[in-house]
């Protein structure tokens, strides 16, 4: 749908001035009109007054405030005349209402709607008919999704996001806070499930049928990226920007979390050992090497065996070796 933008409506302070003018010549025709009715006048400018004075105010219906950054979209008995976008004192048609099928829905996100206390201390919801043209942020609640190995992962992400069309905003969606969040939760759902939570063998992640080593944990922004294509998609059929994709929270789900935690740590585990084989290894190879090299002492086969045994127990050992002197013969 076509955005008409209203720009020849500046013109709310002439109006107002205008009518407050009208007014003040209607009270004074009416005083004066009541003098001539006593005198035997012609009453015809007490009722000319008086009709003034009761439909003078029909004007102020069509005065519209906007401040920057905001929107009015504007109907005339059901039909779409245009938006006011610019900030400024409008005077528009009186008959013409303005339509914010989201005025009252309440997202986890901000500048949505102002609250007020009443006598009691009670909130009260006050609501407007005008849209944000601001960069808002939407905080989705957190969501338990499987990710390509099946493992269940909660994830949350923040989408900034404005709007860019009014008309599409107001009549192409039934509400477009709420269908932006439903658009949030299933592009997040599509998008996640492609990847692993951590990197894993034999995963494409990108769709070219090429292993990858594309996660969840690892490709966040390569993830937020895909998310935000995603959204902005369907999104565009209503006058949606999305700004940018952000993921705030990403865990295991409790239910699995203590396992995952107990292999990871396994898997360190390994990997620290692997090291410390290999070190030791390199250790004992280099130590032969120079003894070799400076003749210090001739070894046998048997000795060689029987002291690269001993290097690898005090390399790869969890605790520190206990010398033991050797006072006699090795036989």
């Amino acid at each position: 749908m076509k955005e008409i933008i209203l720009k020849n409506k500046k013109n709310g302070m002439t109006v107002l001035l205008l009518s407050l003018l009208i007014y003040a010549a209607a009270i004074a025709g009416t005083v004066l009109g009541g003098i001539m009715v006593e005198d035997g006048k012609n009453p015809v400018l007490l009722v000319i007054s008086i009709i003034f004075l009761s439909i003078t105010w029909l004007l102020w219906p069509g005065l519209k405030v906007l401040k920057p950054q905001e929107a009015l979209v504007l109907t005339l008995f059901g039909r779409y005349i245009g938006t006011l976008k610019e900030p400024g004192f409008y005077f528009v048609n009186p008959f013409c209402v303005a339509v914010n099928p989201a005025a009252k829905t309440k997202l986890n996100q901000s500048n949505d709607v102002k609250t007020k206390k009443n006598v009691d201390g009670v909130d009260l919801e006050v609501s407007s008919k005008k849209l944000s043209l601001k960069i808002m942020t939407l905080n989705n609640n957190r969501q338990k999704i499987n990710d390509c190995l099946g493992n269940p992962v909660e994830i949350g992400i923040a989408v900034t996001w404005r709007i860019t069309n009014t008309a599409k905003a107001v009549f192409n969606v039934d509400n477009y806070k709420e269908f932006l969040s439903l658009q949030c939760d299933s592009a997040l759902r599509n998008i996640v499930r492609i990847y692993p939570y951590d990197v894993a063998p034999n995963v494409d992640t990108t769709g070219d049928g090429t292993a990858d080593e594309g996660s969840l944990r690892g490709s966040s922004e390569i993830v937020a990226g895909r998310i935000k294509e995603e959204i902005q998609r369907k999104v565009n059929e209503a006058g949606i920007e999305i700004i940018e994709a952000r993921i705030t929270y990403l865990a295991y789900a409790p239910e699995i979390a203590a396992t995952m935690l107990q292999r990871q740590q396994a898997s360190a585990i390994i990997d620290a050992r692997k090291m410390i084989v290999d070190g030791a290894v390199g250790m004992v190879e280099m130590a032969l090497e120079r003894l070799n090299e400076n003749n210090i002492v001739e070894l046998d086969e048997e000795r060689k065996a029987a002291m690269v045994s001993n290097l690898l127990v005090v390399l790869c050992g969890n605790h520190d070796a206990q010398p033991v002197v050797n006072s006699g013969s090795l036989y």
